[in-house]
């Protein structure tokens, strides 16, 4: 699906995103922080609940956060996951995966399938997976890696699927995007810290896509990764509904983290919402 934009909701978004250098508000009062669920067999990370149901009832959404798979932000994860737990009407628990360049490839990977089973065992009745940019890629590497009979629904926003950077949008959009193939090179470099490019899972797009569960994945239209994500959608086939967002650089939809939605992030959500409240096949 595309999804328009004037140009002065493109200049919106771009500047919500500049002010994220200045931080992030604090946390709203109804952000429920207590486990919920028994932690003894889920790897660390922090809960956030603005959905007024338990993880038993509703299941979790399982969110893994960007940074080049090397940076965390706790602050501004926190606050995502109060957005993401109220679109969805689920418990978000916030993963700390192992960060490179210490722990590189498969450590972050191993991380998410530890969460994800670890969540299912504490008695989550469905777990969604939720991922962008670095954790775009970790959550779609976590369904070529799962060994299970029903592969949990999964959204994925501006992800990184072909770690041998041969999209053809790191080229014709380059200048336009918040990042660039210099920067996606010294990221993959030091995830994958000698790991072939181009095998899976640690590469998505190489590996074996037929079976996939219904993804969700978005992109901007002025990312240099916009390819990655179209490449992807095309391989994985009718399973596979992909959101590119007209002008929209590279993790966009954390504009709704300094401000007031605006129509791109208030269409990310609602279309967030509807992609995990419908019935799981």
């Amino acid at each position: 699906m595309d999804i328009r934009a004037t140009p002065e909701e493109i200049a919106a978004v771009r500047g919500r995103l500049a002010l994220l250098a200045d931080g992030v508000p604090d946390l709203p009062a109804d952000a429920d922080t207590t486990p919920a669920l028994p932690s003894a067999s889920v790897p660390a990370g922090r809960w956030v609940n603005a959905s007024g149901r338990s993880a038993a009832d509703a299941g979790v959404l399982l969110y893994v956060h960007g940074g080049g798979f090397a940076h965390t932000e706790p602050h501004a994860e926190r606050l995502l996951a109060h957005h993401l737990s109220v679109a969805t009407g689920r418990p978000v628990f916030a993963l700390d995966y192992r960060l490179a360049p210490a722990h590189p490839f498969p450590a972050a990977l191993e991380d998410v399938l530890a969460a994800h089973d670890g969540l299912l065992a504490a008695g989550a009745p469905e777990v969604v997976l939720f991922g962008e940019s670095a954790g775009g890629t970790l959550v779609l590497s976590a369904l070529l890696a799962l060994k299970a009979d029903r592969l949990p629904r999964t959204v994925a926003v501006s992800p990184v699927t072909d770690l041998t950077l041969s999209s053809p949008s790191l080229r014709t959009n380059d200048g336009l995007d918040l990042i660039n193939r210099t920067v996606l090179e010294q990221v993959c470099a030091q995830y994958l810290a000698g790991a072939p490019a181009d095998e899976a899972p640690q590469s998505p797009l190489h590996g074996e896509l037929g079976g996939l569960p219904p993804l969700l994945l978005a992109a901007g239209s002025a990312e240099v990764l916009a390819d990655d994500a179209r490449r992807f959608a095309a391989a994985a086939g009718s399973q596979v509904t992909l959101d590119v967002y007209e002008g929209m650089p590279h993790v966009f939809h954390l504009a709704m983290l300094t401000g007031t939605p605006l129509n791109t992030t208030a269409t990310f959500l609602r279309r967030l919402a509807d992609f995990t409240t419908r019935r799981p096949v």
